[in-house]
This record gives C-alpha cells, structure tokens and sequence, in this order.
C-alpha cells in the first residue's frame, strides 16, 4: 500500500493543490543532492552540518553582497524574509568587522501578517515581522544600519509601491538580491502553490507582484505554529501580505535557506527541499523555479534525502 492508493475519498483528496503530482514528489524525496538540467549554471546548494554553520555562513553570504555592492559603487536591493532568522546575527557579525556601511541599500520585507484586507499588526508588535527584523537586525547594526527611509515592509498601502521602487532602483544599476527561505508548502515569501489555480497561464503567474492578505495554506499556518509559537495555533494568522514571482523571479542573485530540521531524526522541510530541487519549474510548486536562477542554497545536510522512515 502507498501514499497515493489511500487519498481517493480520504481529507486528503482536496488538501493538496490540484497542479501537485504526488508520484512526482515522492520520487523526488527518493533522491539526494545532485544537479538537474534545468539548474542555473550558478545555483549551488551548499551543506551545512550543523546550525550554527548553517547561521554563519548564510549571514557571510548576506554581508558579502552588501560589501560587494558597496566596494563596486552600485546600490543594492535586498528582498529580505522574517525567516530563517539565525543568520541575521552574523551578517551583522561581519557587516561591523569590516566597517560596512549599509547608505547603500534599500530594503524590502517580503511579507507580513494581515487580515483579510491586508491590514498589518502595528510595527511595535512582537510578533510582527518589521519588529522582528528591526530587533534582529536593523537596530544591532548602529550606525552602519539601513536608513529608515530606504526600509519597506509589507503594509497595506506600501507593498503595492514594491515594483515601482525596485525598477526605479534597477534603473540606476542596482543589483536585486533575494534572500528566501523555503516553506513547508514550497512557498518562496507567502505565495502559496494553490494560488497557481487562479492564473490562466504561466506568464499572467509570474507577472504577479503581491498579494494583500493572501489566504495562507494550513500546513504553513502549522509550520508557522511549530517554528514561531511554539506550536499554539491559535495566535497564527491565516493570512499575509507577500510578494509574488513578479518580484522575487527578477533578482539578480538569491540566497536561500533550508535548516527545518528539528533534531531527533525529525524535520518538517525534507521533502520541500528536495522538491524544490528536483522536480522542475512548476507554477504550481512556488519554490521550483528558485534552482532556474542564480546563487546559494543553505540547507542542513541532514535534510539531502533520501528520505525515509525511521521509529524513533
């Protein structure tokens, strides 16, 4: 008996976007980390043993752009996440080891909790994203930090002016960095694969820029629950505001993310990486294009597959 010969008529048949081939994703689980065609010729996933690796080197890598842009005289756009966090903390690290300063860089927080109109939790919220990057980020730097007015978070009335910003930026030789981690549902910010559904072809889907209270998959409000509120559903929202691939396709170079592992032999982001990974661009799968551009994917090699049962 497999996975696919109980879904027939089971809760299951309707929770799983209908683009999703369920085969497909299980063979990929079957695989490890091994170039695929349809890569970019400089997308490197790189393995990380342990954690505290995993913080380190994703924070160089984030540091390292900014010092590069810095020393090459160009402006820097960053799309940046509320998650993973730990990396913060070291790009900070090297940003003051190097005297870095950040005048150069224009921000933008790939998303926020909303209701359903887009209306976002006040910005001294702790559980707001632009509090969480501020503590963790923007007010640990000190004089070297962003400047406020080159900062945006995914408010109502400023997610709207993203695009327009980021080509004004473009323009003048900035360089679009993404930085991403990869949800539980292969979502890449809060754009989640059942949105696919409502898009008539392709280009309409990556011609998307945002979302303003998107209505966010169950499994990415639990996985919210476990990695953010120590497993207390009850305080996650079940939608957000989120840029979209009209957005996030466009950079220049990304830096991602993939430390779901939660010790024990268990994890909840296995199967998402390696989809991610093998399965190919797919705009029912959000996370499948991010092997088609160019940069580095973190990960914790404990989640490189195959993957298996184990009984703990």
């Amino acid at each position: 008996m497999d996975f696919m010969s109980t879904v027939k008529d089971s809760l299951l048949e309707d929770f799983y976007p209908k683009g999703w081939d369920m085969a497909k994703i299980d063979a990929c689980c079957e695989k490890s980390v091994s170039r695929e065609g349809f890569w970019h010729k400089d997308f490197y996933p790189t393995a990380c043993e342990t954690l505290a690796d995993f913080d380190t080197l994703m924070g160089h890598e984030i540091a390292l752009q900014i010092k590069k842009s810095l020393d090459a005289r160009e402006k820097l756009a960053m799309i940046l996440p509320a998650g993973p966090m730990g990396m913060y903390k070291w790009a900070v690290f090297f940003l003051k080891e190097w005297v870095v300063s950040c005048d150069h860089v224009t921000t933008f927080n790939m998303d926020e909790w909303a209701d359903g109109e887009g209306n976002t939790l006040p910005s001294d919220n702790p559980a707001s994203f632009e509090y969480s990057m501020k503590e963790a980020f923007f007010d640990r730097l000190g004089s070297l930090t962003v400047p406020e007015d080159q900062r945006n978070f995914a408010t109502k009335d400023n997610l709207p002016t993203y695009a327009g910003k980021i080509d004004a930026l473009k323009s003048e030789g900035a360089k679009l960095v993404l930085v991403y981690g990869i949800g539980r549902m292969c979502h890449i910010a809060f754009w989640e694969p059942q949105f696919a559904a409502e898009y008539a072809s392709e280009a309409d889907w990556k011609a998307a820029t945002h979302r303003l209270g998107a209505k966010l998959h169950p499994l990415t409000i639990e996985q919210n629950a476990i990695t953010s509120f120590k497993s207390r559903t009850t305080l996650v929202p079940c939608t957000a505001n989120t840029i979209g691939p009209g957005l996030f396709l466009r950079a220049d170079y990304c830096i991602g993310g993939a430390d779901g592992a939660l010790g024990r032999g268990m994890g909840w982001q296995g199967m998402s990486f390696l989809t991610t990974l093998h399965y190919g661009p797919d705009r029912h799968i959000t996370s499948t294009y991010i092997p088609t551009l160019p940069g580095k994917l973190f990960y914790l090699s404990e989640l490189a597959g195959p993957l298996t049962a184990e009984v703990n």
